[in-house]
């Protein structure tokens, strides 16, 4: 059995979606496990969904998500002729389960609505694919991951509840896909608690959804499928000079994950290390391209690794008595960060301060200052840029530190991050 994942750059068109049968068919003897994200900007779309209802603005995210359905509507509609009533039954019953939380007040905490109503795009967008793929003579069976991948209830960053997904999942493996088909079709990103609340595991979190199933279907690959030829060292829509990685080790992958680099979700590399199941990145606009191999054997001659996280803040801590940063001191910061879900991008400690950078979240760095400013005083820098540059030479910091006034530095033997 292979494990796919499409991303939502593959099905953010009619002509990017209707791609998606020929490659599918070239698979036609293997048994598949499918997982696709949400059909490309929908999930900025039903964030901003969430954060007006939550705001009490209740028409205007009724005014937003009747686009979404409108679109997703229409997509349907061209995909489709004789499937496509099937397809808006099943939709219908979507969009009641959002429109009914809609009229609703707001009464939980903020990730709690967000994991309710940005669930809702992969939902759409498998729906969307199996009903066109069985109409176009690719048969398959569609299923709610939020049947399958159970969480707890840490809310838009959810952790997976292993034994019991493991369970439900050999439990459908057991009994089949289907009796004409061999393609099971299901959802990236989302799962759901012990109470049948929907929840997410973090932005990009299809990657991961995809390396549970390979983990638990013990899968002889894991393949996904982007925009780009392979993995490269940098963001080719920020450096054109960007080059290809023909093949990388799990370790290198969660460097660069760590660091910020879309390619990979940070969660994804463990459970397949664990089997030894190996990754596979690979086009989708040519499947013929080799792509990226990624397994757990040693790599040389990497070319240096860049990458770029915009929206970052300087949380600047100086103690208020003037006495040396101690262990207490950091039990107390790193207790702080935890209990808001906060993870530091760089972090430095001098004398008497700690300087932290993190990704520009408003409403927790403002929380994080308030309950610090009893032992620190506490100063915030925004609008800044963290630069990471792995297997670094003289002529890379040269080349992409010309220019930039450094808040923040650290180099190891490895690696550079440049606070901008």
């Amino acid at each position: 059995m292979k494990v796919f994942k499409f991303g939502g750059a593959s099905v953010n068109s009619i002509e990017r979606i209707k791609n998606l049968g020929p490659i599918l068919q070239e698979f036609k003897e293997d048994q598949l496990v499918v997982i696709i994200s949400a059909m490309g900007k929908t999930t900025n779309a039903l964030e901003k969904v969430a954060e007006a209802f939550f705001e009490g603005n209740r028409e205007t995210a009724l005014t937003l998500f009747h686009e979404i359905k409108t679109n997703h509507l229409a997509i349907a509609q061209q995909l489709m002729t004789r499937g496509y009533a099937d397809c808006e039954m099943q939709l219908a019953d979507f969009f009641t389960e959002i429109e009914w939380l809609l009229h609703d007040k707001p009464v939980r905490d903020f990730d709690y609505y967000y994991d309710q109503v940005v669930c809702l795009g992969e939902l759409l967008s498998t729906c969307i694919l199996s009903h066109f793929l069985n109409e176009w003579g690719i048969a398959n069976q569609w299923v709610d991951v939020r049947d399958l991948i159970r969480t707890d209830n840490n809310f838009r960053d959810a952790n997976i509840d292993w034994e019991t997904s493991t369970e439900k999942i050999q439990g459908l493996m057991k009994k089949g896909i289907g009796p004409s088909s061999k393609i099971l079709i299901t959802q990236g990103f989302i799962g759901a608690t012990d109470d049948n609340e929907s929840s997410t595991l973090g932005r990009e979190g299809s990657d991961y959804t995809a390396a549970i199933f390979a983990n638990i279907v013990e899968a002889e690959s894991l393949t996904i499928w982007k925009d780009v030829a392979a993995v490269m060292n940098a963001d080719p829509k920020v450096f054109p000079d960007a080059v290809t990685i023909p093949v990388l080790n799990y370790t290198e992958v969660i460097e660069m994950a760590y660091y910020g680099a879309q390619v990979i979700h940070p969660k994804t590399i463990k459970p397949l290390q664990n089997k030894g199941i190996p990754l596979l990145v690979k086009c989708f606009l040519d499947s013929s391209l080799a792509g990226t191999q990624i397994h757990n054997k040693q790599i040389k001659g990497l070319p240096p690794i860049i990458v770029l996280k915009p929206k970052q803040v300087l949380v600047t801590m100086t103690t208020t008595d003037f006495s040396f940063v101690g262990d207490h001191h950091m039990r107390e910061l790193y207790g702080l960060m935890e209990s808001m879900h906060l993870k530091p991008n760089l972090m430095q400690t001098g004398a008497i301060s700690l300087m932290i950078s993190l990704d520009d979240q408003s409403e927790k760095i403002s929380k994080l200052a308030q309950a610090a400013s009893g032992i620190f005083d506490v100063q915030i820098e925004k609008g800044l840029t963290l630069l990471t540059i792995r297997h670094y030479t003289a002529a890379t910091i040269e080349q992409h530190l010309a220019g930039k006034t450094a808040v923040l530095q650290q180099q190891s033997r490895e690696t550079l991050q440049f606070l901008y």
